[in-house]
């Protein structure tokens, strides 16, 4: 959706409030796809803080279905999203802030892809279903958060190598 902030730019000191849905149902981490369980409305406030430019504050609250890092046991992640950019209009922007604001389509905010790219800035770096999470089996898979599977998971030191080669050529049949 874009919305057009023309009236903003072009007023000193003029206020906006808007509020408007999310519409998305899905949002990406470290490159899966997760599932948007709740969300609430996006309010914003945009604030003209000279000719030009806008101050952009805003929140967001989200929850959302990840996958464990360890277990990949689905977990209910909230999120809370507080935001607060400047925005510049397309007779101030140059080179460098143009890429900036790549959600910026003359006067006009694309509104879902700011909401995009504030979601992929906020979310977690490591997403755990406990503290304590002991993963998955590196052999058969299993999640041992519910208890051991008997794989042989002994990991002979590679430094030992060397002479583990000499005993084995030595070794009468």
């Amino acid at each position: 959706m874009l919305m057009n902030l023309t009236d903003v730019f072009t007023s000193e000191g003029k206020e906006r409030k808007e509020i408007f849905a999310y519409e998305s149902d899905t949002a990406f981490h470290m490159g899966a796809k997760c599932k948007i369980l709740e969300k609430s409305p996006v309010e914003v406030i945009f604030t003209n803080i000279e000719n030009g430019k806008i101050m952009m504050r805003g929140s967001l609250k989200l929850v959302l279905e990840i996958p464990c890092d360890r277990c990949l046991t689905v977990v209910r992640e909230p999120l809370s999203i507080e935001f607060e950019r400047e925005l510049l209009s397309p007779e101030v922007v140059n080179q460098e802030d143009e890429d900036e604001q790549d959600f910026m389509v003359g006067y006009e905010l694309d509104t879902e892809a700011f909401v995009n790219a504030e979601i992929l800035v906020n979310m977690p770096v490591k997403v755990l279903c406990k503290p304590d999470c002991k993963g998955i089996c590196k052999v058969c898979g299993h999640n041992l958060n519910e208890g051991d599977c008997g794989c042989d998971t002994f990991v002979p030191d590679p430094r030992m190598a060397a002479i583990k080669d000499i005993f084995n050529a030595n070794k009468e049949v």
